[in-house]
């Protein structure tokens, strides 16, 4: 299948640039970029002045199966997905059961090729049922296709035994995803410590868990030379220390959730329980210090960290209900806002969606170059709308967007050249 992309608005966020021009696939693959002509039986698809830019890598997204399948299952993961504008899925491996064995990885590998219309990549689990009490075969699932290893919001307290699974994941190169909270401080916490937290009577965690759990795993990082990624990094408490971890030449990278970009503690007020995430909203200090941070390259990675859960769990009093949110379909909406607002300009958006997550993981994704895969979106920045969560593809309906007026919508993605999402007229 040959296809031209005519008259886009190129977003490159490999050379930072967006352009007009065009874009021809062939065979699955970008062919060439710039002033092409259409070649003789291609299909040519005309942008009209609309933005062109690589697929989305969203690393970090809950999928349900196996365990949960009725909060999401690869078919409407993947459907979502490519409503959103993301081509490639790095999903966790926080399952039921985990996602800790060759044979776990193999099942929902060949099950999500069967069933999802974009890519689906997974994480692998550190330790065993990710109880943090004894190390996964790391070398084995590598093997069977790991991307990353991670227990997720699962804290291994054991610093022993964090360590040596550190050790052999470095003996492989092996790269390990860790999450920057320290566990006791931050146990039970539905908000971020302050007066606002204080006057709405919610159970809270300073911003000092982020930092501190960032310190000891960078000891543990400095200790044994293992390439780590910091999932969330949320506070301006922790961005010096990231700064002189990256100045000194360890191999570590950070990222942050949409959500925490865009909204902050204020928007708990009304105990809108699709507000509690994890970690809890920051201060508006904190979220304008973390977007700075993205913009100067600090933090590497946006992610949607989609968290699907049940209405039974959300609804709830505050404290007690589940965190997390959805935001596969809402993670390009919600960056206009910081494109719109002037704070990250479109490249720059792209570079820390779709370039530095594939980079990070080594995959060949996120890219607008000749050679590239072509998985690509096509959307809108400025088209306004007002989201609606029961329009949306996810089983569970828990965003803190419902209701409120977005701008930016994808119009197509493409996968490997192929057109797997068009948006209705």
């Amino acid at each position: 299948m040959t296809t031209l992309f005519t008259n886009a608005r190129l977003i490159d966020p490999e050379a930072l640039t967006e352009t007009t021009g065009s874009l021809l696939i062939e065979d699955g693959r970008i062919a060439a970029v710039g002033e092409v002509s259409a070649p003789k039986g291609a299909t040519v698809i005309d942008c009209n002045g609309k933005c062109l830019a690589p697929g989305i890598v969203d690393l970090g997204v809950k999928i349900g199966e196996p365990g949960e399948r009725h909060k999401e299952s690869f078919r409407s993961a993947g459907l979502a997905a490519a409503a959103g504008g993301v081509t490639t899925i790095i999903a966790r491996p926080d399952t039921d059961p985990a996602i800790d064995t060759p044979e776990v990885l193999e099942f929902v590998t060949r099950r999500a090729a069967e069933a999802s219309p974009v890519r689906i990549r997974h994480m692998a689990a550190l330790t065993k049922g990710r109880a943090g009490r004894e190390m996964t075969e790391i070398g084995f699932l590598l093997d069977a296709g790991a991307v990353a290893f991670s227990d997720c919001d699962h804290v291994v307290t054991d610093t022993r035994v964090l360590a040596r699974a550190l050790v052999y994941a470095r003996s492989l190169g092996a790269l390990v995803v860790g999450h920057p909270q320290d566990p006791g401080l931050s146990r039970g916490a539905a908000a971020t410590s302050g007066k606002f937290a204080s006057l709405r009577g919610l159970p809270s965690v300073s911003p000092m868990a982020e930092r501190i759990g960032f310190d000891r795993d960078m000891g543990l990082v400095e200790m044994t030379g293992v390439r780590y990624h910091f999932d969330q990094i949320t506070t301006a408490r922790a961005l010096p220390a990231l700064e002189r971890a990256k100045a000194n030449g360890f191999d570590v990278t950070a990222g942050t959730s949409i959500h925490h970009l865009t909204l902050n503690e204020f928007d708990l007020g009304d105990y809108r329980t699709f507000f509690k995430v994890k970690p809890p909203l920051r201060s508006e200090q904190d979220r304008l210090a973390t977007v700075e941070a993205v913009a100067a390259g600090l933090i590497d990675i946006i992610s949607s960290m989609h968290t699907p859960q049940d209405e039974e769990s959300k609804r709830l009093p505050f404290e007690d209900a589940a965190a997390g949110a959805v935001a596969l379909e809402t993670l390009l909406p919600a960056a206009m806002r910081l494109y719109h607002s002037g704070q990250l300009s479109l490249p720059q958006l792209f570079r820390a969606m779709a370039f530095n997550p594939a980079r990070r993981l080594g995959l060949p994704q996120g890219r607008l170059q000749r050679g590239a895969p072509a998985d690509l979106v096509l959307f809108d920045p400025d088209q306004p709308f007002v989201l609606d969560r029961f329009t949306l593809r996810s089983k569970s309906k828990n965003t803190p967007f419902d209701g409120q007026r977005m701008e930016g919508r994808v119009l197509g993605t493409w996968v490997a050249g192929a057109r797997v999402f068009t948006a209705a007229d």
